[in-house]
């Protein structure tokens, strides 16, 4: 935000500075509205990826049973053309006439229905490949609709989010003077809030072995402790050292759809992180509100993952009221605060993996 007015300000001054405000609060918006358009963009890859995949398993079981199918459909074929062509000697008074014996009678009965049952069977076969055909088929009749729904999804929110960039590029430029020095204080600002959690996170790493310490003593003399609250409902954090590896990407430039340390998005951000401790998560940030425990705000701790805008956007918590993320296009990934304006009235909710 940018400071107010000094007083006695000449009104050239005073206009300009207006102006700025007013631009950067459109830039807020926009970059708001891009950053949900880019999540909904990452969904619909992450689906069409999915579906592709099915797809491909499906095509494979579809040739499958035609191949079972066409098979199956021979062996009929030729056990029909056997029984019109060999004489009609499998008649029950046929066995017995043609038997020379009790013992050769009823062997003779046993191959009959033998024969009767395998000719079940491949019928039997037949109708459950055909169910199979007619089934992938539909399948994948089905997919290919949802894929083409989705691939227009995209080349929607493509376009939508290479329309606000261009519309961002703008405001900036009108506004460059003014932007970079704010860049410069946030820059600083940045450096000082690094230095901050790092000690804090030293500090936290330092007690939980103490904690540890403290434990191990208590188990070694048999005693057990209750804690008054009796359970919680969310676990302890078991990953609050990604909050040390999320640190060691601030100053990352933000790059829309982003998932490597060349340049992140939001959601791609946190999936990355996680991805170093063994943790799979979704590209999309709503898709990674369905995983983990809820938390309640008072209750969170280093790595939590926390939520806002609607579910557009996510961050990880890292102690001291404070979240490192990739935020917008434009920015890097950094440091904020939840007790900031906007950050605090768009927020939405925390979850514990």
């Amino acid at each position: 935000m940018l400071a107010s007015p000094a007083a006695g300000e000449p009104p050239a001054i005073a206009a300009k500075r207006a102006e700025a405000q007013r631009v950067l609060g459109e830039i807020q918006s926009l970059d708001s509205q891009l950053e949900r358009a880019i999540e909904a963009y990452n969904g619909a890859t992450d689906d069409l990826a999915r579906i592709e995949a099915e797809r491909a398993l499906n095509t494979r079981h579809l040739q499958i049973a035609k191949s079972n199918l066409t098979i199956a459909q021979r062996r009929l074929g030729l056990r029909l053309r056997a029984l019109y062509t060999q004489e009609q000697d499998d008649s029950t008074l046929a066995i017995l006439l043609g038997s020379h014996s009790l013992t050769e009678f009823l062997d003779r009965v046993e191959t009959a229905n033998s024969v009767a049952s395998q000719d079940t069977q491949v019928v039997g076969e037949i109708k459950k490949f055909k169910h199979d055909v007619v089934v992938r088929a539909a399948f994948l009749k089905r997919a290919q609709a949802r894929q083409e729904q989705i691939v227009a999804q995209r080349a929607a929110a493509k376009q939508e989010i290479e329309s606000g960039l261009a519309e961002r590029r703008r405001l900036v430029e009108s506004i460059k003077g003014e932007i970079a020095r704010l860049q410069a204080e946030e820059e600083a600002r940045q450096a000082r809030l690094a230095a901050e959690a790092q000690q804090r996170l030293q500090a936290e790493l330092a007690a939980q072995k103490q904690a540890a310490a403290e434990a191990q003593q208590t188990s070694v003399v048999g005693a057990s402790a209750v804690t008054p609250e009796g359970v919680s409902v969310a676990p302890p954090s078991r990953y609050g050292g990604v909050v040390g590896i999320a640190m060691g990407y601030l100053g990352t430039p933000y790059v829309w759809a982003g998932a490597s340390p060349g340049g992140f998005d939001c959601s791609g951000f946190v999936m990355f992180v996680y991805s170093q401790v063994g943790v799979s998560l979704p590209h999309n940030a709503a898709a990674q509100y369905g995983y983990g425990t809820p938390v309640s705000q008072s209750d969170l701790q280093p790595g939590d993952l926390v939520f806002f805008d609607g579910l557009g956007h996510v961050g990880i918590y890292i102690g001291g009221g404070q979240f490192v993320h990739a935020p917008h296009t434009g920015d890097v990934v950094k440091i904020s605060s939840l007790s900031d304006s906007w950050y605090a009235s768009t927020y939405v909710g925390a979850r514990r993996l």
